[in-house]
């Protein structure tokens, strides 16, 4: 099946209008089916489609059921184990699980929120099928220390859990006990990631024919544990029906992307990426030239403030300098055309110059990188600057400056969606930081990035992300693929840091090694 992931930006025309909807027409990538997200609600069409197809509802749990049992046969040694089963069909796949791991001579126990009486439809006869006694949920159930398998709610789950539910749950957690989650820990949210009310931390999380958004949310990340993703007999051919448009952050999505070396290449060729540099924080400019330079640009350009000069010219001999002292200077100086690319905000400096050559470079109509300080130089009028935007622009906000800029995309609803919501109310490609950063573009397509460690968190690790994407971006790369493309790249490189001691250095310093990979360079 052919998706719109990525497109590419022709280098060496940059003044040529480009239409901010040009992406959504590529159709010279193919995408990984298995890196598909879906929602609850298409998770929800996509058994209705195999319904309709011929596959019984019945078919589709027994086999859920199946591939539960499967998971913790082979995940464990045989020990006692309880099913903690809800009114609904996540209960009936806990029933269906029940049952498997009985026939294969483990100790099993049911135990029920709710009448077995009451129980309808595919669940009913999950239910029905289970030949033996049912015990009513209560904290007693887990006495003996059993493995737990969590049946109770899924993905889909309104409102908080509470009651009895909550009480198995806090007990779940005081003793410490194993738990094997079906589709969801009970309490997590599938679409928003959220935690309503309580959930348990899982050793094992056992979805079905895709992963859901929830599973890759921060407390996602922090309850699911290892995540399988069982093939129950939907055809991949619901995706069709279904053209979902959220992707996890993965090379396949974009690694065809990538600007592979050309014996005819030269440096203009590569693009020209042009920094606003600050008087101040002169680092954080540095470090994202020399990030672009390494993610492939021909050339960087800091355009640096008469005082701070020296600082920049003494520095690294490969970052051109310029004299930027105003906006003035900089819509001169980005009057050459060849200079493709633009990144405004690594050390800028909160103030009037920042902004207004923040708002020349977006009117050139090249791609613009927004990053830092050029951000939060638009917190009081976040309007002026998403009326400015003519061509592709990148925003990289972390939570805390997307919420000056996105005041109202708050609430309950959960990081993707406000993501996109951001993304088409701005017109940019929206790269919002985090555990699980999402990327979105204007028109709706997203990938979830959670290829990051804990050691990222170092001061200037921002810089190197967006010097990377001005690098992509300055080579051709489109902005929603080149953020993709950057944000797991920048992970990897801390990966790829095999110590203590990580520095954003570091990261820069390690970027030809994973191009090297990506690239398949020999």
């Amino acid at each position: 099946m052919i998706l719109d992931v990525a497109g590419s930006i022709p280098v060496g025309r940059p003044n040529r209008p480009r239409d901010m909807d040009a992406e959504a027409s590529m159709r010279d990538l193919v995408s990984r089916d298995d890196l598909l997200l879906l929602s609850c609600a298409e998770m929800a069409k996509a058994d209705a489609l195999a319904i309709a197809g011929g596959v019984p509802g019945i078919e589709l749990m027994e086999a859920a059921g199946r591939a539960v049992a499967a998971v913790v046969a082979r995940s464990y040694p045989r020990r006692p184990v309880v099913a903690l089963c809800g009114p609904g069909n996540n209960g009936g796949d806990g029933f269906v699980a029940a049952r498997y791991l009985r026939k294969s001579g483990w100790p099993v126990r049911v135990a029920l929120l709710g009448d077995r009486q009451r129980l309808t439809g595919d669940a009913g006869a999950a239910a029905k099928a289970w030949d033996s006694p049912v015990d009513p949920l209560t904290i007693h159930c887990l006495e003996g220390r059993p493995l737990v398998i969590d049946a109770l709610f899924g993905a889909g789950l309104s409102r908080p859990v509470a009651g009895l539910a909550e009480e198995a749950i806090a007990r779940i957690a005081d003793d410490g006990l194993s738990v094997v989650a079906i589709d969801v820990p009970s309490g997590l949210h599938g679409d928003t990631g959220r935690i309503l009310g309580r959930a348990p931390i899982a050793e094992h999380t056992v979805t079905f024919f895709r992963g859901k958004p929830g599973h890759y949310s921060v407390e996602g990340l922090g309850h699911c544990g290892k995540l399988s993703v069982a093939d129950i007999g939907i055809p991949a051919s619901a995706l069709v029906s279904l053209a979902p448009r959220l992707w996890r952050n993965a090379p396949a999505l974009w690694r065809a992307r990538l600007r592979r070396n050309d014996r005819e290449d030269h440096k203009f060729a590569r693009g020209h990426l042009t920094i606003l540099g600050g008087a101040v924080a002169t680092g954080a400019s540095r470090l994202a030239a020399l990030a672009g330079r390494r993610a492939g640009a021909g050339l960087v350009t800091i355009g640096a403030p008469r005082a701070a000069m020296a600082i920049y010219q003494a520095a690294e001999p490969g970052n051109l300098v310029t004299e930027v002292s105003d906006a003035a200077a900089f819509s001169t100086m980005l009057a050459d055309g060849r200079r493709n690319a633009i990144l405004v905000g690594p050390g800028s400096g909160i103030e009037r110059r920042t902004r207004e050559s923040c708002l020349a470079a977006l009117e050139t109509g090249r791609p613009v990188v927004i990053d830092a300080d050029a951000i939060t130089v638009f917190a009081d009028n976040p309007n002026d600057l998403f009326a400015a935007i003519k061509g592709p622009a990148i925003l990289t906000p972390h939570e805390g400056e997307f919420r000056r800029l996105f005041p109202d995309l708050g609430g309950d609803a959960g990081k993707v969606e406000r993501t996109r919501k951001a993304a088409a109310h701005s017109g940019a490609t929206i790269l919002l930081k985090g555990p699980d950063t999402v990327i979105a573009a204007p028109d709706g397509r997203a990938v979830v990035s959670v290829h990051a460690p804990a050691r990222l968190a170092t001061a200037g690790a921002g810089d190197v992300l967006a010097g990377i994407i001005g690098g992509l971006v300055a080579q051709g790369m489109a902005p929603f693929a080149a953020a993709a493309a950057a944000a797991w790249i920048h992970g990897e490189c801390a990966y790829r840091y095999a110590r203590p001691g990580l520095i954003a250095e570091d990261l820069v310093a390690l970027l030809p090694t994973v191009l090297e990979t990506l690239l398949g360079v020999n």
